[in-house]
């Protein structure tokens, strides 16, 4: 195990059960004691964790969430960010939209990813200002205090101006024949944009989603990369979407 990945792991075991030990981890991990200090000591300094005698505990109060957000389907979308976790990579530049599934899915997201994130959700910029080592660029813009998201020329700009690997979109309603639509004229023009900036679209959504439209369309399904539910990707109410060769997750 890499050194990244053992550090992840003990952070992920800490996050599970609230207090680690030191000699517990170096057996599971099959390592020394002092590797296993030498990780808690670092995590410490990075501000990740609380480095007790003969462990660690959470860091108190860290305020994860700064903002109050309402949250329906945790499940679903808990689900969701679990698989397209699988799509992250060190050293990508990453696209973020708004939604409550992609805020899930950045709670999610392993705490020493190595990337940088553009994003102009509020929320999810403020979760994410959390991580050590992503550089987080929030796109200012007019903001629309409902979604807590800007809009406007100002995030247009901004956008035209980067070349992302991959870009993840919430949706509010997807179909075969409409593609990706959006209650929001502003909002979809955003995430057209979104798409001009990306070398890969990946859509994440619950599945009552499915094949409902709204009047604005973002994009045809064929611009999209991969859609990302939490339904069984053999699922048959995806396979129109599979017969159009979007790759399902």
């Amino acid at each position: 195990m890499l050194k990244e990945e053992r550090r992840n792991y003990i952070l992920n075991k800490l996050t599970d059960e609230q207090r680690i030990s030191t000699i517990e981890l170096a057996e599971e991990l099959a390592v020394s004691e002092d590797t296993i200090r030498r990780d808690l000591i670092k995590l410490h300094e990075k501000g990740l964790l609380e480095k007790v005698y003969g462990g660690a505990i959470p860091v108190v109060d860290k305020a994860k969430n700064i903002l109050d957000i309402p949250i329906s389907n945790v499940d679903k979308k808990e689900v969701i960010g679990n698989k397209a976790l699988s799509l992250l990579r060190d050293g990508q530049v990453i696209i973020m939209s708004g939604g409550t599934t992609n805020l899930v899915f950045s709670k999610l997201i392993p705490p020493l990813l190595k990337a940088t994130v553009y994003t102009y959700s509020l929320p999810i910029a403020m979760q994410l200002s959390q991580y050590p080592n992503i550089d987080l660029i929030f796109i200012g813009g007019k903001m629309q205090k409902n979604a807590m998201v800007t809009i406007g020329m100002d995030v247009l700009q901004v956008l035209s101006k980067i070349k992302a690997d991959i870009c993840f979109m919430g949706a509010s309603s997807i179909n075969v024949q409409q593609g990706l639509t959006e209650m929001g004229y502003e909002v979809s023009i955003v995430k057209k944009a979104m798409i001009e900036s990306s070398d890969k679209v990946v859509s994440m959504f619950t599945s009552d989603k499915l094949d409902t439209k709204m009047p604005h369309v973002v994009c045809e399904l064929k611009q999209l990369d991969t859609i990302v539910t939490d339904l069984d990707p053999e699922d048959a109410r995806l396979e129109e979407y599979r017969k159009l060769g979007v790759t399902v997750l």
